[in-house]
């Protein structure tokens, strides 16, 4: 619902304010004496008190009682299928090109016991690298809340609608959108139209921003205005309920006597938002050559290492082809981030058959990759005019660190055994005697 949000996008040092009450945020100073309505004020810090302005994230909130207010200590608990990094395995190859069909999403989960850990890169304790999950869910998480210490989760719906009830606003989400859910941020989840299956990348590093768009310039790629933050929005009851915190790759879990989505009132810079995927303007090659798949990145997380993401989250959906004497598709090659690909919906150019909406696949750093026989004979062979490519929608998580599967992703998801095969039939078309000029 529109009139739920507004234009913002978080992390580029603008404050956001936003209140369900009239009055409720204090007028010109954070935390005064006494709160209006007999609220508590709490700050949420994204990043370390002396990071630079222009980089420093956080948030004042307004609540009816302090977050800290617990019934009893916290206690471990298992979640079987969720892991985090360092998780490398000796009998598991993560070497490999690997795809799998989609999960089969009637299995009686919520959004949080129905993660499945893929793959996992880096380390949680250090902080950088990532995870990428699939989720199933056909439950509404009741009375049950969630927020990761670990990392901001980007969620990619591929089927379903979900509503994220976070303690700064809800978010309505459906496929071809994306939520980011800041590190800490407490939230629950109902199934709207279910059953819900989709991706998640877990960020342990920097958080998502917009990519510098270098010589493209001040428009296309992703807009600003497009990110959707939410209104306040705040539960008031007396209800026991749960809290479950993923901190260093452990879950543990408390019980509250009330709701934890008590803000009343919130100004800052370190919030969760939505983004519709069919307002990213891809731009590309107008007479020849093919760019590079960084041209479609939505956005990236730093490492450090300028030039080089720690995550970048990359989009292929509805474009024109229109470059001369090229070939099209993406192009054999092997490089130095790993990838893992998602398809949101329709067909991929590159591979045409076994990637299928909801399903993914995986080719790790300096392994070679790229189109299918078919594909290539297509790309090749085909008049070349302008084509429209439609009804698609694929992305991509790429990082800088090489990507081990999980024991789920090697046993128990649908891996695709024969997915090497698609490459079997390229055959040697060199003859030192013909020029195909």
């Amino acid at each position: 619902m529109q009139s739920n949000y507004a234009s913002y996008m978080p992390g580029f040092g603008n404050d956001f304010e936003t209140e369900a009450l009239t009055g409720a945020l204090p007028n010109g100073q954070n935390s005064p004496q006494k709160c209006p309505y007999g609220l508590y004020a709490e700050q949420l810090s994204g990043t370390p008190f002396t990071a630079p302005r222009g980089k420093n994230e956080r948030s004042w909130c307004y609540r009816i009682r302090p977050s800290v207010k617990h019934i009893n200590r916290f206690e471990k608990v298992d979640m079987p299928f969720w892991k985090s990094a360092p998780n490398i395995l000796d009998k598991i190859i993560s070497l490999g090109q690997y795809r799998w069909s989609p999960i089969p999403s009637n299995i009686d989960t919520n959004f949080i016991t129905g993660m499945r850990t893929m793959t996992t890169a880096g380390d949680v304790n250090t902080q950088v690298g990532m995870a990428a999950h699939i989720y199933v869910a056909t439950n509404s998480m009741d009375n049950e809340y969630f927020y990761s210490a670990d990392s901001e989760l980007l969620i990619v719906p591929q089927e379903g609608q979900l509503r994220f009830f976070t303690e700064m606003g809800i978010i309505d989400l459906e496929p071809q959108e994306i939520a980011i859910i800041p590190r800490g941020l407490l939230f629950k989840v109902d199934i709207i139209n279910g059953p819900a299956r989709g991706f998640v990348c877990e960020n342990y590093g920097a958080k998502f921003d917009l990519p510098n768009r270098g010589p493209i310039g001040a428009n296309c790629l992703a807009n600003p205005r497009d990110f959707k933050t939410p209104k306040a929005a705040f539960e008031d009851n007396s209800i026991t309920s749960t809290v479950t915190i993923k901190w260093c790759g452990q879950f543990h879990i408390t019980e509250i006597d009330h709701s934890p989505l008590d803000i009343v009132a919130w100004h800052g810079n370190y919030a969760p938002c939505k983004y519709d995927l069919r307002t990213f303007s891809p731009v590309g090659a107008l007479l020849f050559d093919h760019p590079d798949p960084s041209i479609f990145t939505v956005l990236t997380a730093p490492s450090g290492v300028e030039g080089t993401a720690n995550i970048d989250f990359v989009l292929f959906r509805d474009r024109w082809s229109v470059a001369e004497n090229t070939f099209r598709p993406p192009w054999y090659h092997k490089n130095i981030m790993s990838e893992l690909m998602g398809n949101i919906h329709g067909v991929y150019d590159a591979k045409p058959e076994g990637f299928a909406p909801g399903g993914m696949s995986l080719h790790n750093m300096m392994l070679p990759h790229g189109p299918d026989m078919d594909a290539f004979e297509k790309a090749t062979n085909s008049k070349l005019g302008p084509q429209k490519m439609e009804n698609t929608m694929s992305f991509m998580f790429e990082t800088r660190f090489p990507q081990h599967l999980t024991s789920y992703a090697a046993k128990d998801a649908p891996l695709q055994d024969d997915y090497i095969e698609c490459w079997s039939s390229l055959k040697k078309n060199f003859s030192p005697e013909t020029n195909n000029d």
